[in-house]
C-alpha cells in the first residue's frame, strides 16, 4: 500500500515563483497593449514544482512560447525534461514506469478592476508516453498522470495570490479530483535589475488518508528567489526553496530512496525573445 502513495508524490514533484523551479508562471498582469508571441529556453540546476524536487536534483532543459493578444486573452505551452515517472518504478524494477518529458499546455483571460489585475485560466499537464494508469496492475488507486487545473490569481501592487483546482485527478492519484493549490508570492524590485520574490504555498491532496503514520500527502512549501536582469534577454536566477515534509516517508521516490521534499538551492540561466 505504501508505494501508491510514493507514486503520487513522486508525481507531485513536478508557487511559481522563478523559471528555476515552475511550470508557466502567468502571473496576474495587467493586459498587453499590444498583440505579441514571445519565445524563452533556459536550463536549471534541478526543475522543483511546487517546492518538490521533478528532476531528481540533477539538471533540466525548459523552454517555451507565449501569445498574448492586446485584449488580455493569452495561449502559451512550456516544456521541460522530468525524471519522476522513471524515479516512481518498483525499486526491484517489477514495475517500470515511461515518460521523461512534461508539455504544459494553458491559456486565459488578464484584466484590471478596481486597481487590481486578474488572471483566469486553465492548464493542462502533459505527460507524454506516461503509462501509470497501465502498469499498475490490480492496484486501482492509479490514473494516467496528465492533470488538468483551472485558476484565478489576483495581484495588488507587488503581492500576488492565486489558487490551482485540480479538475480531474492530481497527477495520477485517482481520488484526487478537486484537490487545491494556493500559493502567496511578492516581487520586490531591488534596483539594478534584480528582484527578490518570497513565496509559501500549500497543497491540500484530497483523498490521501492522514492516518498513515508517514503524514498523509497535504504539504507547504517556501522558497525565496532573487532574479537578475542580465540584459538582451538573458536573465539569471538562485532560489532556495523548502518544504514542511522533509521527514515525511511518502515523499521518498520509490527506486532510489530520493527524498523530493528536502532542500534545495537551484540556479537558472533564462533566454526571452
Amino acid at each position: 500500500m505504501k508505494l501508491k502513495y510514493k507514486v503520487l508524490l513522486a508525481l507531485l514533484a513536478t508557487s511559481s515563483v522563478a523559471f528555476a523551479q515552475t511550470a508557466p508562471t502567468t502571473p496576474a498582469e495587467p493586459a498587453a497593449a499590444e498583440t505579441t508571441i514571445a519565445y524563452n529556453v533556459g536550463v536549471v540546476s534541478q526543475y522543483r514544482y511546487r517546492g518538490l524536487a521533478q528532476t531528481r536534483g540533477l539538471p533540466a532543459l525548459q523552454g517555451g512560447v507565449d501569445y498574448t493578444n492586446a485584449n488580455g486573452f493569452y495561449l502559451g505551452t512550456w516544456g521541460s525534461t522530468i525524471s519522476w515517472i522513471a524515479d516512481a518504478s518498483a525499486s526491484n524494477k517489477s514495475i517500470t514506469y515511461s515518460g521523461g518529458t512534461e508539455l504544459d499546455l494553458y491559456g486565459g483571460y488578464k484584466f484590471e478592476k478596481a486597481g487590481l489585475n486578474f488572471d483566469l485560466g486553465y492548464l493542462r499537464y502533459q505527460y507524454t508516453g506516461n503509462d501509470l494508469d497501465k502498469k499498475a496492475g490490480s492496484n486501482t488507486q492509479y490514473a494516467n498522470a496528465n492533470t488538468d487545473e483551472v485558476y484565478a490569481a489576483v495581484t495588488m501592487g507587488v503581492y500576488t495570490m492565486k489558487y490551482s483546482y485540480a479538475t480531474s485527478p492530481l497527477f495520477g492519484y485517482v481520488s484526487s479530483s478537486g484537490s487545491a493549490y494556493t500559493d502567496f508570492s511578492a516581487n520586490y524590485d531591488l534596483g539594478n535589475g534584480v528582484t527578490l520574490t518570497p513565496h509559501v504555498g500549500h497543497q491540500m491532496v484530497k483523498g490521501a488518508n492522514l492516518t498513515y503514520s508517514t503524514g498523509g500527502l497535504s504539504y507547504t512549501d517556501y522558497s525565496v528567489t532573487f532574479a537578475k536582469d542580465l540584459g538582451n534577454g538573458l536573465s539569471a536566477t538562485y532560489a532556495y526553496i523548502t518544504t514542511n515534509a522533509k521527514n515525511n516517508g511518502n515523499f521518498l521516490s520509490n527506486s532510489t530512496n530520493y527524498n523530493s521534499a528536502q532542500a534545495a538551492n537551484v540556479i537558472g540561466v533564462k533566454y526571452a525573445f
